[in-house]
């Protein structure tokens, strides 16, 4: 059967063939993988990231390419959901929510004690930067040393997970934050160029890869849980039962944080919102 080839702008020549059948073949594969699912504006993103793979494997096309990934599944599904997964992060991003954490959240959890114990989860925590946020708004507050403090920072990107690991970030990554704040959360590289996150704040996250399709081979309850930026990407079926599980691991008044284009109404009503974003189990 004949394929037709997507329209691009006069002029442009593109190093790699991408026909309609081929963008339909990824984006199916995508959902299946992840539950990402990659509508037809998304075409320019998926060509200019698959291409990596079609270069890296030394092939013509990406019918090529797709016909490899199909025969080599196992081995090179992790390399395609890594080309493809978005991995947008800063220090402090959304910072609303980090001051409700330290001005509320936290105060309250020290003053019911809950058994010492204090845990967070950061889902969709790419390169790591949400989680030493969070670890750094918790040392703020003024913990003791006897308190049980895990925060789990999970991601479906293995490569971004093993950047959080070392913690380890170019310089301007602390552009815009306070230098008391920089001082006290990272040391500086010899040359200038880069930062790393102290031992104390990389002591108290645990990072793990986690697809959130699949079972999650996490303990609850968690008293909060960031999970920003990441189901704008799943279809509202796949919202409804990601959020149901959420709250399945958090306890009644356990909080919930959800990115700035997202919200909860009309796909979960076991949370109550508490503005800006900020949800609490009912």
């Amino acid at each position: 059967m004949k394929q037709s080839v997507p329209a691009r702008p006069a002029g442009e020549v593109r190093e790699f063939l991408m026909t309609d059948a081929d963008f339909a073949h990824i984006s199916k594969l995508a959902g299946e993988l992840t539950g990402i699912v990659l509508a037809g504006h998304k075409r320019n993103m998926v060509y200019s990231r698959i291409a990596r793979r079609v270069r890296a494997h030394n092939m013509s096309s990406f019918a090529e390419y797709l016909h490899y990934l199909d025969q080599n599944l196992t081995s090179e599904a992790t390399s395609f959901i890594n080309s493809l997964t978005t991995n947008l992060t800063s220090f402090f991003r959304e910072p609303h929510h980090f001051r409700y954490l330290k001005d509320h959240l936290l105060p309250d959890i020290k003053a019911a004690h809950k058994g010492k114990r204090l845990r967070i989860w950061s889902a969709g925590s790419s390169t790591g930067q949400e989680a030493y946020s969070i670890a750094s708004t918790v040392r703020e507050a003024g913990f003791s040393s006897d308190w049980d403090i895990k925060i789990l920072a999970t991601d479906l990107d293995s490569d971004v997970l093993e950047t959080g690991r070392r913690g380890i970030y170019p310089l301007t990554t602390t552009d815009g934050l306070a230098p008391e704040l920089i001082r006290k959360m990272f040391l500086h590289s010899k040359d200038g160029k880069s930062v790393q996150v102290k031992d104390e704040l990389r002591r108290m996250v645990f990072f793990k890869r986690l697809n959130l399709l699949e079972e999650w081979p996490v303990k609850g309850p968690f008293d909060v849980i960031f999970c920003r930026n990441v189901v704008i990407y799943f279809n509202k079926n796949t919202q409804r039962s990601l959020f149901r599980r959420f709250a399945s691991l958090l306890p009644q008044g356990g909080h919930l944080m959800i990115g700035h284009s997202e919200n909860l109404s009309g796909i979960c009503d076991e949370f109550t919102s508490i503005g800006q974003t900020m949800y609490r189990r009912s």
